[in-house]
C-alpha cells in the first residue's frame, strides 16, 4: 500500500488521466479528493471510485474557487500528502486564428490554475509531500497549431523546477509527468474540425515509435510512482511517457 492513509488531491480528477490516477491512488490506500468543473461528471466519478473519494466542484482558473477548495480540505483532512495538478485544456488553433480570449483561456487553466493551486495548497502540504504536475511532450516538441498549449506546458515544466527550489527546504518534492498522445476525452476537445482532428491523431500515432495512443492507466502508474516514496530522490524532474516519441 504505497499511499496508505495518505490524503491525495487531484484536479481534473473526474475523467481521463485524473480518474485513472484516482483509482490507482485508492488501490494503494489513499483518501482522494477529486476537483473538477462539471458536477455531474464529478458525481459519476465518485460513484465509480467508492467511499474513499469525495469531490469538490471548482474552476481551477478561478482563484476564489481554489481558496474555497483548499479551505474545505483543511476542514476535513487538515493536510495534503499528494497533490496531482492534472486539470488542463488543449484547444489547438493556428497562429492567425488565436485570439486573446483563447490565449487567456489556455493560460488561465493550464498555468495560472497550476500556480495558484500550489500556492493555496502549500500551507497544507506535509513534509515529505509530493506535488506532480501534468505537463506534456509538447513542452519540448514543436507541434503546429499548438503554440499556446505548448507554451503553457513548457511553463508548468519550468514551475516544477523553480517551485522545487522554493519548497525543498520543507521536504516537498515537485515533479512533472509529460504524456505523449493519450486516449482521453481531452484528445477530442482540441477545437479543430473533425477531419483535421482525425488527421492530427493519425499523424501523432505515426510519430510514436510504438504506433499507438497511450492509455490513461499507463500515465496513472507513473504518477503513482512520483507520488510515492518510490521516487523519494527525484526532485524537479520530468518523466516523458510517450511511447518513445521524444526519445528515439
Amino acid at each position: 500500500m504505497k499511499l496508505n492513509n495518505k490524503v491525495a488531491v487531484i484536479t481534473g480528477g473526474n475523467s481521463g488521466i485524473g480518474l485513472a490516477t484516482a483509482q490507482a491512488f485508492i488501490q494503494e490506500g489513499a483518501k482522494v479528493v477529486i476537483v473538477g468543473r462539471n458536477q455531474r461528471s464529478l458525481d459519476e466519478a465518485v460513484q465509480t471510485l467508492g467511499t474513499d473519494a469525495i469531490s469538490l466542484q471548482a474552476d481551477v482558473a478561478n482563484v476564489t474557487d481554489l481558496e474555497r477548495v483548499f479551505a474545505t480540505i483543511q476542514e476535513q483532512f487538515d493536510r495534503i500528502d499528494v497533490l496531482f495538478l492534472n486539470a488542463g485544456v488543449a484547444p489547438f488553433a493556428p497562429l492567425e486564428a488565436t485570439d486573446e480570449a483563447l490565449f487567456d483561456h489556455i493560460i488561465n487553466v493550464n498555468v495560472k490554475g497550476v500556480f495558484f493551486a500550489i500556492q493555496k495548497a502549500a500551507p497544507l502540504l506535509n513534509s515529505g509531500a509530493s506535488v506532480v504536475i501534468n505537463s506534456s511532450v509538447a513542452n519540448v516538441a514543436g507541434i503546429a497549431n499548438a503554440s499556446v498549449y505548448s507554451a503553457s506546458k513548457a511553463a508548468v515544466r519550468s514551475l516544477a523546477r523553480t517551485l522545487s527550489a522554493e519548497l525543498v527546504g520543507r521536504g516537498i518534492r515537485v515533479n512533472t509527468v509529460s504524456p505523449g498522445p493519450i486516449q482521453t476525452p481531452l484528445f477530442g476537445k482540441t477545437g479543430l474540425p473533425q477531419d483535421v482532428a482525425e488527421g492530427l491523431g493519425t499523424a501523432l500515432i505515426e510519430m510514436v515509435p510504438m504506433k499507438r495512443l497511450g492509455q490513461p492507466e499507463e500515465i496513472a502508474k507513473v504518477v503513482l510512482f512520483l507520488a510515492s516514496d518510490d521516487s523519494s530522490y527525484m526532485l524537479g524532474a520530468d518523466l516523458a511517457v510517450d511511447g518513445g516519441q521524444t526519445q528515439l
